[in-house]
């Protein structure tokens, strides 16, 4: 086929080497991808290339026909700015990759960066400024999401910053909780020695006195009020000692039964009902659904703990509810109660030694149970947690691994 028709005739396309035609400066200006103007000495516009509509919307004649191009293409708030630039470019400046919004004339505005330089002819003498202005959108975007990702990873640098503080904080009162606790736990093996002297010597004294002796129903009370000065001292013992228990196979139905008859004296001053619930979801055989590899003394002290705690706080007439739920690999116990609750404040101090909510006039021990519990718990490689509502109740509940140690 011939195309010579639809082609330029190749005798007026310039030669290498040839001088060109100033027409061909022009097609390429008109060809340029970029919005392109001529502004005179005067600040007035001499020429623009068709580039100009992509970005405004205005065609090259309409341009040529504004009084005040381009600040009608350029957002007004921007227009001090582009004054003092213009007076700038009168003065013979050069600039790159200045940032302006401009605006459509459908009202959609896209930000653009300005370039110009002076132009000269072969004597030196001026002939205005060509002003270069490229499509930056893009350009905005990508940085707009930088600025945001930056914001976002200063954020969690602070998050984590407070976290490390929060953590070294914590790690110091632990450390400073351990060191008193090691304290108490030699002051209290200590105080149990001459405790057991008092009471045999209480004994002997009470043995050799007739019962009408004045005040001699006053040997009872001195009697119990040392038996809670020995659990108390026993508990604080029990914070810190290594324990002395092996884990041994036995049934946790059995253990919460016995649990449930030893705290019945207390169910019935309280008038607390006790239900118990037992679930698994075994899939395995070597051990039977309710059996267990734990220290099981230290899990019935624990177990006996959360029941009198719960039984204390609930309200007369009311259940509490002990379940055990079992699979291949971890033991689940939840004592739940219908109390008083435990309000938010306190919720993060109930495990801390010596941090009772109880009444005053509840008198039982001082605030430990909870703390041996723990560190009981944590000591069998587990967790205890607790969740409360005021005026609805209070839920602790303790994960073990199902085999502490494997069968021997």
């Amino acid at each position: 086929m011939n195309h010579a028709h639809s082609q330029r005739p190749e005798s007026t396309l310039p030669k290498r080497g040839q001088p060109i035609a100033p027409d061909f400066f022009r097609y390429i200006a008109e060809c340029t991808y970029d919005w392109e103007s001529w502004l005179g000495v005067d600040g007035k516009l001499l020429w623009v290339n068709a580039a100009v509509e992509r970005f405004t919307g205005y065609s090259a004649a309409e341009c040529m026909q504004m009084d005040d191009y381009p600040f009608p293409l350029i957002a007004s708030e921007e227009h001090p700015r582009l004054m003092g630039f213009i007076k700038q470019m009168s003065g013979g400046s050069t600039a790159n990759n200045v940032e302006f919004e401009a605006i459509h004339r459908d009202g959609s505005q896209r930000w653009i960066a300005m370039s110009w330089q002076p132009m000269v002819d072969e004597t030196g003498k001026s002939l205005g400024v060509r002003v270069s202005a490229r499509d930056i959108a893009d350009k905005r975007a990508m940085r707009e999401q930088l600025r945001l990702h930056n914001e976002h990873l200063e954020q969690m640098v602070q998050e984590r910053t407070a976290r490390l503080a929060e953590l070294e904080r914590h790690r110091a009162k632990m450390e400073q909780l351990a060191a008193l606790g090691e304290l108490a736990a030699g002051v209290a093996h200590e105080i149990n020695n001459p405790l057991a002297g008092i009471r045999n010597a209480l004994l002997l004294i009470k043995r050799h006195l007739p019962p009408e002796v004045k005040h001699y129903n006053k040997f009872e009370l001195i009697d119990r009020e040392i038996d809670r000065m020995s659990a108390i001292t026993h508990q604080m013992y029990q914070l810190y000692r290594p324990s002395q228990q092996k884990a041994a196979l036995f049934s946790i139905r059995r253990t919460i039964d016995e649990v449930v008859s030893l705290s019945l004296p207390l169910s019935r001053k309280t008038k607390v009902n006790v239900e118990t619930h037992f679930g698994s979801t075994q899939t395995n055989n070597e051990l039977r659904p309710d059996e267990v590899v734990l220290r099981e003394g230290e899990l019935k002290q624990v177990l006996l703990n959360l029941v009198h705690n719960a039984m204390q706080a609930s309200r007369s007439g009311s259940s509490i509810q002990i379940s055990a739920n079992t699979d291949d690999r971890s033991l689940t116990l939840r004592v739940a109660d219908q109390g008083h609750g435990i309000s938010e404040g306190h919720l993060r101090q109930v495990f801390d030694p010596f941090f009772s909510t109880k009444a005053l006039a509840v008198g039982q021990g001082m605030g430990l149970g909870l703390s041996v519990s723990r560190s009981l718990v944590e000591a069998m490689k587990g967790t205890i947690e607790v969740k409360s509502e005021v005026g609805v109740g209070t839920e602790f509940t303790v994960r073990l691994p199902r085999r502490l140690e494997p069968i021997e």
